[in-house]
């Protein structure tokens, strides 16, 4: 997984938000530390990406970060139940699940819309004290990875419109597979990328398909939960996070996973589900939705279909 140079406190937290991390398994994401954006990579990247097909296009093929890589490189889990439910957009609704879940609400002042603002999560943080186990254990059962990785298709789709001037997105993720799958990109030391200028050229051929075989990785590196994980990192799915479906459409880069590269299927239309955005009034359960509960259900019933 990944790991920097950013120095991270040993008294982060104390052993019980430890084990609590480890239940919901988050656990691994919260070590990552700080890892600087590489501008001029993000829009390389961009330029190649093709919304049509959820790939890059690159000159060795098309490719693609997948549930492996997020499962590899953050730690998060990617098997487990679609990350989606009910979205309230009202600042009673709002209120009535703070107290709900905290039991304290914030004041109008302290939301903009149907968001809180992080300075009162953080003075929530210092003085919340977590009780309802139940809850807590339940949150290891979502697929947060997928989660993750529907939101970074969602924004190099948007990013690579004409008009689009910025991404928001787990860009640590995106760094982190184009250094490994792509590493003469990597940020090394000056002296260890000195190769001579005639050979250089071949170097932008190379792509990892294989970034994770046992030659590659230290076995001590990645724990052994990860890799339980693996059936479902080749399946072809939509992803999803509340009113976010994308395509994860590992049928067009089955190399990456050892396989022979077949012809890729028709390519699936999510219609109005693509492009939906979280803007204005959106009192909605999107499990059911008519735009969604199709898609929804498609996880449910494929995620173990390779």
């Amino acid at each position: 997984m990944l790991t920097c140079d950013h120095p991270v406190p040993s008294d982060r937290y104390n052993d019980r938000v430890e084990e609590h991390l480890r239940v919901t398994r988050f656990y691994h994401a919260s070590q990552i530390g700080v890892v600087q954006c590489q501008k001029a990579l993000v829009n390389a990247l961009i330029e190649r990406w093709h919304p049509d097909t959820y790939t890059f296009h690159l000159l060795v093929g098309e490719c693609a970060v997948t549930l492996e890589d997020v499962a590899l490189i953050l730690g998060l889990p990617t098997d487990g139940l679609p990350v989606t439910g009910m979205t309230m957009s009202s600042f009673e609704a709002l209120e009535a699940e703070c107290l709900d879940q905290f039991g304290v609400a914030p004041r109008k002042e302290e939301c903009r819309g149907c968001c809180i603002k992080l300075t009162w999560l953080c003075d929530l943080k210092e003085n919340f004290q977590l009780t309802d186990e139940i809850s807590i254990q339940s949150i290891g059962q979502y697929s947060w990875g997928s989660a993750c990785l529907a939101h970074l298709y969602r924004a190099l789709c948007r990013a690579s419109r004409f008009n689009c001037k910025k991404i928001d997105s787990p860009l640590t993720l995106l760094l982190g597979w184009a250094w490994i799958r792509l590493p003469y990109l990597s940020p090394l030391p000056r002296k260890s990328r000195s190769f001579p200028l005639a050979n250089s050229f071949i170097y932008f051929f190379l792509f990892v398909w294989a970034a994770y075989d046992v030659d590659r990785v230290d076995p001590n590196i990645i724990p052994a939960e990860i890799y339980m994980q693996s059936v479902v990192w080749s399946a072809t799915v939509p992803l999803v996070s509340f009113e976010c479906i994308e395509w994860h459409a590992t049928d067009r880069i089955r190399r990456k996973f050892g396989f022979v590269q077949e012809v890729p299927h028709q390519k699936w239309n999510l219609d109005k589900a693509h492009g939906e955005v979280l803007t204005g009034p959106k009192n909605l359960n999107w499990t059911t939705a008519p735009s969604h509960s199709f898609w929804v259900m498609y996880w449910t019933t494929n995620l173990y279909v390779s």
